[in-house]
């Protein structure tokens, strides 16, 4: 009886000794340097996946407060403000550069400043700011599509059936569930815009992997922001003659702070951290999951509902996306090293 009780107090130390030896090698795994640096990776690409969700919030909240090309033009006369500090000295030692590159610089200006975004706030006129952020990660797909078309890729098995879910996820979003309605084309013009502009950021992260070695990140962002504000003017004029001015409340002016200097600035910075930290692959994992953000604050503050639909394409569209980008790591021939 004795020998009993004294094996029970003796059980318990263990017990609690081997759960002090966990925790201390838990501390140990959370502290070591490298993974250290790798939750910060983690932490900085949520935080711009974050931010970026807002954006759609604010194309959708303020659709019948400022019109979308006003709200672009203004967003990146913002950016280029506050871009003006980290930037101009490297535009300015790089000025013979990128004249030299003025052609490319344009087109991807054109593409990834002053068309893309536009587009954002022009579907959010007529969808809802789910579907926006849903579709807006299908990019991913159309890169797999014009990789095939302008550098004859292959497009391997698993990209196929990439292909084909997240499409069937797309299909099933913009038509709410009701395939009819492909024949009635009543499904919101809206989500056309941003199919469209999912397409054309495709083709700006296609260009962007062109860039020239010799140009530092700070004057290309700088140089692009300046040339697609330019390229906006024009339709900004034309915007400003043909709708009524707009009134410039303190909702309108925070918005347009936030997608000035976050969405543009503070995001851009925090990615890039998260790419340079965990690299580009881990990285784009945590942008997918800009949906579930955008779908919390929807329903917050926009008082959105999220259906089941959304649901079902959502897992469809990512399932897609997955599979599409899934390289198989064929494990070593065992017998390849001997002689």
């Amino acid at each position: 009886m004795n020998q009993s009780g004294a094996e029970k107090p003796v059980s318990r130390l263990g017990n609690y000794l081997d759960i002090y030896k966990k925790d201390q090698e838990f501390s140990q795994l959370i502290n070591r340097p490298q993974n250290r640096q790798e939750i910060s990776g983690y932490l900085f690409a949520i935080g711009a996946t974050a931010i970026w969700s807002g954006n759609f919030i604010i194309a959708r909240g303020l659709n019948e407060n400022i019109p979308p090309i006003s709200l672009a033009f203004w967003r990146w006369v913002v950016a280029v403000i506050v871009f003006l500090p980290f930037g101009l000295k490297s535009l300015i030692a790089e000025k013979d550069l990128l004249l030299k590159r003025i052609p490319y610089l344009s087109i991807t200006a054109l593409l990834g400043i002053t068309i893309f975004n536009t587009l954002i706030y022009i579907a959010g006129q007529t969808t809802t700011a789910i579907n926006l952020s849903l579709i807006a990660i299908t990019f991913p797909v159309f890169i797999v599509i014009l990789s095939r078309i302008v550098f004859r890729e292959l497009i391997t098995l698993n990209k196929a059936i990439g292909i084909i879910v997240v499409t069937i996820g797309v299909v099933l979003l913009i038509t709410k569930g009701n395939l009819s309605s492909l024949l009635d084309i009543t499904f919101a013009i809206g989500d056309v815009w941003m199919l469209t502009g999912a397409l054309i950021f495709a083709i700006y992260s296609i260009l962007l992997k062109q860039k020239p070695e010799e140009l530092s990140i700070w004057s290309f962002q700088l140089s692009t922001f300046v040339l697609g504000l330019i390229f906006l003017f024009p339709f900004f004029i034309w915007e400003t003659t043909a709708v009524p001015p707009v009134e410039f409340t303190p909702k309108i002016v925070f918005s347009i702070l936030y997608v000035g200097i976050f969405a543009s600035l503070s995001a851009f910075v925090l990615w890039n951290k998260a790419i340079m930290t965990i690299g580009p692959t881990k990285s784009g994992m945590i942008y997918y999951s800009l949906p579930l953000f955008s779908g919390i604050l929807a329903y917050v503050f926009l008082k959105e509902d999220i259906s089941s639909i959304h649901l079902y394409s959502a897992l469809l569209i990512m399932a897609g996306i997955l599979t599409a980008n899934y390289e198989s790591k064929k494990s070593p021939d065992p017998l390849a090293n001997r002689s």
